[in-house]
């Protein structure tokens, strides 16, 4: 409850935003802080004069450094993170006021290209979260293939409080909690804890604050030991069956099992499984 009091009330953050530089010459380091390391991919946003916002600027700037050398087999996961304690404050909406409906339009067909090209790229992306994912920043969230939260965290779509119902965060969060949940938080506004966000399958796991960092290497050490090559081809068709009838989806199940079992890495795995020694994975399909 204590954070719940510092939180700034619905969108009142907004009114704070920096001015517009819609299509402007971008500076990467004004927005995010990328590290990469043993595969590792870490982008941390850090704007914090906008809580984070995913402005125009900000999610071009994501997207390159999402999508930076993406078929290198040296990445192997990519974790999102950022700074301060407002994860993501969503949309700034002082994008959304000029009458300018393709204005409008381009800012929200960034974000749709953002969030599908999470489940596009070919490697595993991590939600790392320790505060507030609110509206667009809780659809980010939501669109990444794993996500950790601290118990400190907290998760909201609360837009209909300034008279935009967070129709295209819903279309995220939607698809994976539970109906009630999700439903609860976008005609309601309120915030949800990341407890709460665990128990309605928003979130992966929850730990204490203390336990984050080592819980996410804990995962990207488990993802990097893995074959890059039977990963990328795993996650791709995981989310093409989800939207396929449950016939349909073994029939081509069936197939993608086949196609793995072409795999040079396929072959060496089972073959080292049997010779009783660690993989040598070429990472290459």
């Amino acid at each position: 409850m204590n954070m719940l009091r510092t939180l700034p009330s619905a969108f009142k953050v907004c009114k704070r935003f920096a001015p517009i530089r819609f299509f402007s010459s971008l500076n990467s380091e004004e927005f995010l802080k990328v590290r990469n390391e043993n595969g590792v991919r870490e982008i941390t946003l850090c704007h914090p004069s906008t809580r984070n916002s995913l402005s125009m600027d900000m999610m071009c700037v994501l997207d390159e450094a999402l999508n930076k050398d993406r078929d290198d087999v040296n990445l192997r996961c990519i974790v999102l993170t950022a700074e301060g304690k407002v994860w993501s404050a969503g949309h700034n909406l002082k994008q959304l006021q000029p009458d300018d409906l393709k204005y409008r339009d381009a800012v929200f067909q960034k974000c749709t290209d953002l969030v599908l090209g999470i489940k596009k790229l070919p490697v595993p992306v991590i939600a790392k979260v320790n505060g507030y994912a609110a509206a667009a920043g809780c659809q980010l969230v939501a669109s990444c293939d794993i996500i950790v939260a601290t118990d400190k965290s907290m998760f909201s779509t609360p837009g209909a409080a300034v008279g935009i119902f967070c129709n295209t965060p819903g279309v995220a969060i939607g698809r994976v909690m539970s109906r009630p949940k999700s439903a609860y938080m976008l005609m309601t506004g309120l915030p949800i804890s990341g407890q709460e966000a665990y128990i309605a399958g928003l979130v992966t796991k929850v730990v204490p604050e203390s336990e984050l960092d080592k819980t996410i290497d804990d995962i990207t050490n488990a993802i990097r030991a893995k074959s890059r090559a039977v990963i990328a081809l795993g996650k791709e068709f995981y989310y093409e069956q989800l939207n396929l009838p449950l016939e349909q989806a073994y029939v081509k199940a069936k197939a993608k099992m086949n196609e793995n079992l072409e795999l040079d890495d396929c072959k060496e795995g089972m073959s080292s499984f049997v010779e009783k020694r660690p993989p040598n994975w070429k990472h290459t399909n």
